[in-house]
């Protein structure tokens, strides 16, 4: 064990202290293991090309989506991004890593930090991945300390990268299932994320067309300072891809039989998934989400990217869509009634400018997460979500806790012929009755769009670019809805339909018994009724 046989008399209170923090995150046990797995038995030290060889990311013909080119770089980025880690993080001598720097490097990894010393790590992988593999990269760092200062600055293209490097980093360490065979690497659609990137920190006046820009040649300086403000704001689980990522390699490796070498790949191949489905949430769509979620719900968008041998099992957690169930609130809330975890609504929707020019139309998706099922009701309700600026920018809007109008979803009310003053029957998100941020109508027709000006309820922006300072009333193209609340969630919505079936099956149901005398038949007396309608019946006491 690597524990028991390290250099305690030379540096036991370096080794102390490596081994406590490691046992303060539980993975003390699992860095024996993978000690004892990789080192070599005569020096008690793992050789640098072993480890090296860990972190390699094994894949074959990298394939990007459609209308965004692959760069020609990325492919060896992804070769040095083994020996990139390796060399940040483990000290090695001569006989390799010993068992106090291994423990060392797993805590420079994996650690408790904060945010902003985490998304330096990943942006010190980067760089340096990028100059093995031989492309020149514009970030300097002031020291090796983790919270230094990095000055420098990014281009467009090579925000791609990094999020493709995360992705692949991501779809490693989100498949329980382990191959050794090179299988491909098939990268989503993240432009939205690219140009919201872009538009938050390019300098102002660069022009940019969001609605038709290609960025692959876009000569646009990103300055590191913003784009790590961007990071934290919009998605913070960003840096969590390669902490998650280079855990999963030494878990892998504690599991490892003695003697077998340890090599990552790509594990699922992802054809037949979401990358080729037609539904409205993408792969790239889903995994931006995820970025912005903790804990559960984020595990749940995850598995909607990176699902497991089961790919056909992302449709069951869609419950509603517009052009399969039907459109309108009643198709909606048959289908979404019941179910009480998390749900992710996606609208589609075509807006034109105030000229009804059709050539000026121009399509955009929002999205909205809430906490808790909807419920049917003429008030706001619900716990804090956020709402989503979805394409083509990406942007992401938490609530501001002033106030609590969160959702609002109200049917026709049932039982009553008359009301002075009918509330809106629709769903809505934000502002207040009757000036919803979001709402879409009855139909599934149109959604009207609300500046953020008149909604406290979630943080102010966009929801779409050029929106303005007037409402906008667009054509819904499709509505989606998602559970995000696991099967438990939809165990239970299962379970409600069942029951509501059977008091639905127990109404419709007629006792013949009651109806077997004719004295006592509706028939007889709709018929003495019809005989002598005014005749005096004298009511029995």
């Amino acid at each position: 064990m690597g524990a028991s046989t390290s250099t305690e008399h030379k540096v036991p209170n370096e080794q102390r202290e490596a081994e406590a923090l490691a046992a303060s995150t539980g993975a003390l046990p699992m860095l024996q293991k993978s000690f004892s797995n990789l080192a070599d038995p005569q020096s008690n030290a793992i050789p640098l090309h072993s480890l090296q060889q860990c972190f390699r990311l094994t894949y074959k013909n990298p394939v990007a989506c459609e209308g965004i080119p692959l760069p020609d770089s990325f492919p060896a980025l992804l070769d040095h991004l083994g020996g990139s880690i390796s060399d940040l993080f483990f000290v090695s001598d001569k006989g390799g890593v010993n068992w106090v720097e291994f423990v060392r490097g797993y805590n420079k990894c994996c650690a408790r930090m904060s945010a902003s010393v985490s998304l330096n790590k990943l942006l010190r992988v980067f760089p340096a991945t990028l100059r093995k593999a031989g492309s020149p990269s514009n970030l300097e760092f002031e020291s090796d300390d983790a919270d230094c200062k990095i000055t420098g600055s990014l281009m467009p293209a090579d925000v791609l990268m990094l999020l493709w490097m995360c992705w692949a980093m991501s779809w490693y360490s989100r498949t329980s299932k382990i191959s050794n065979e090179k299988l491909h690497l098939r990268l989503p659609d993240v432009k939205h994320v690219v140009l919201s990137a872009i538009v938050s920190c390019a300098e102002a006046g660069s022009g940019l067309n969001v609605w038709d820009c290609d960025f692959s040649g876009l000569g646009v300086q990103l300055p590191v300072g913003k784009f790590q403000s961007w990071v934290l704001k919009t998605v913070p689980g960003l840096p969590d891809c390669f902490t998650q990522f280079a855990h999963g390699i030494i878990k892998k490796c504690a599991s490892q039989k003695d003697g077998q070498e340890c090599s990552t790949s790509s594990v699922a191949d992802n054809s037949s998934t979401m990358a080729n489905s037609s539904n409205l949430l993408s792969q790239g769509m889903a995994w931006a989400i995820s970025l912005t979620l903790r804990g559960s719900i984020s595990d749940e968008m995850s598995k909607l990217c990176f699902p497991h041998s089961d790919v056909h099992g992302i449709d069951k957690n869609l419950l509603y869509r517009s052009s399969v169930h039907g459109r309108g609130l009643n198709r909606f809330w048959s289908n979404v009634e019941g179910y009480q975890g998390a749900l992710l609504m996606l609208i589609s929707a075509t807006s034109r400018d105030a000229n009804d020019d059709r050539e000026n139309e121009r399509k955009w998706i929002v999205g909205t997460l809430a906490y808790q099922g909807f419920e049917n009701r003429d008030a706001f309700y619900g716990s804090p979500g956020n709402l989503y600026a979805i394409t083509p920018v990406f942007h992401v809007y938490p609530p501001t806790g002033k106030e609590k109008n969160f959702v609002y979803c109200h049917l026709h009310p049932t039982g009553r012929a008359y009301e002075p003053k009918p509330k809106p029957v629709g769903i809505g998100f934000g502002g207040s009755m009757g000036n919803e941020r979001i709402f879409v109508d009855e139909d599934f027709s149109k959604v009207t769009i609300r500046h953020h000006a008149a909604d406290k309820t979630y943080q102010p922006g966009s929801l779409f670019p050029d929106q303005g300072f007037l409402p906008v009333e667009a054509l819904v193209s499709e509505v989606e809805v998602w559970g995000l609340g696991g099967r438990g969630a939809k165990d239970v919505q299962d379970s409600y339909k069942k029951r509501e079936q059977l008091f639905n099956d127990q109404r419709r149901k007629v006792d013949l018994k009651t109806f077997g005398n004719w004295e006592d038949s509706p028939e007889k007396m709709m018929m003495d009724m019809v005989t002598d309608p005014n005749a005096v019946r004298r009511e029995d006491r």
